[in-house]
């Protein structure tokens, strides 16, 4: 199964890991001349989830890093993680599973995805994305903001 571009998303996209997901969208947008596009807030009031754009090519950015990767089992620092934009993601994880690799069944996402992902031998997180249409409900707690 190759990479993709579908609703925008492209191929492999990175996706970056911050303690401070605020401080990170100013800094890459200030210092870096990236533009966001969307960004989706906790409860508190903390950046969750974000997307900017480095000329065309889509970044994401999530905050709380370690709080993620320890409720996932996964020591910290993990500072990155690889998307793979694909058509269909239960045809994609099937194929996986029929490898040989063990990989828990996609799941929906509040931010409008259905994904699931793997890490391969040298523990690179992989995560293969398929957009989902986007009226798919925010988990409670969550808001998005546009500029």
């Amino acid at each position: 199964m190759v990479a993709v571009t579908v609703d925008g998303l492209r191929g492999v996209e990175p996706y970056l890991y911050y303690e401070d997901g605020t401080a990170a969208l100013d800094w890459l947008t200030r210092v870096l001349g990236f533009r966001e596009v969307v960004r989706y807030l906790d409860e508190n009031g903390a950046v969750a989830e974000a997307e900017l754009l480095a000329g065309s090519t889509r970044v994401h950015v999530a905050g709380g890093a370690t709080a993620y990767w320890e409720k996932s089992g996964v020591q910290a620092p993990v500072g990155l993680e690889l998307i793979v934009v694909v058509e269909d993601v239960d045809a994609h994880h099937a194929a996986t599973v029929a490898a040989g690799v063990e990989a828990e069944a996609p799941q929906d996402k509040p931010y409008a995805a259905r994904t699931y992902a793997v890490r391969d031998p040298q523990g690179y997180s992989w995560t293969f994305w398929q957009p989902l249409p986007a009226d798919v409900e925010l988990q409670p707690g969550w808001h998005e903001v546009r500029p």
